[in-house]
């Protein structure tokens, strides 16, 4: 009896996993594009997303700063006031959140004919 061989795919899958690792959940592309949207002090961020609580928000925010996705600017006013600004390599995902959203619109149609 033959052996099945499979196919080296470790080249394909591993940057793929890296990508979902960085963007997966529910919440950080939506997050992404309310920054990208204006939105740029926690409140108006937390608004912006129904569903998202404070503590899932504190989070992701944490997260996205780590991952380079986000600026996170600490201005010393009274109050302290603080700032999330999308970052020019947070820009490079800019395509693949486009093609989720144009995938996402298809789907709706197909599913809900």
């Amino acid at each position: 009896m033959k052996k099945k061989v499979h196919k080296e795919c470790m080249s394909a899958l591993t940057p793929v996993r890296d990508t979902l690792d960085v963007i997966s959940g529910k919440w950080k592309i939506l997050i992404l594009i309310s920054i990208w949207e204006g939105n740029s002090r926690f409140r108006e961020i937390e608004r912006s997303i129904p569903k998202l609580t404070s503590k899932v928000l504190a989070k992701e925010l944490k997260d996205m700063e780590e991952h380079q996705l986000i600026k996170r600017t600490v201005y010393d006013d009274y109050p302290v006031r603080i700032e999330y600004t999308a970052t020019t390599y947070s820009r490079s995902l800019e395509k693949v959140i486009k093609e989720l959203h144009d995938w996402g619109v298809n789907h709706r149609k197909v599913i809900f004919r």
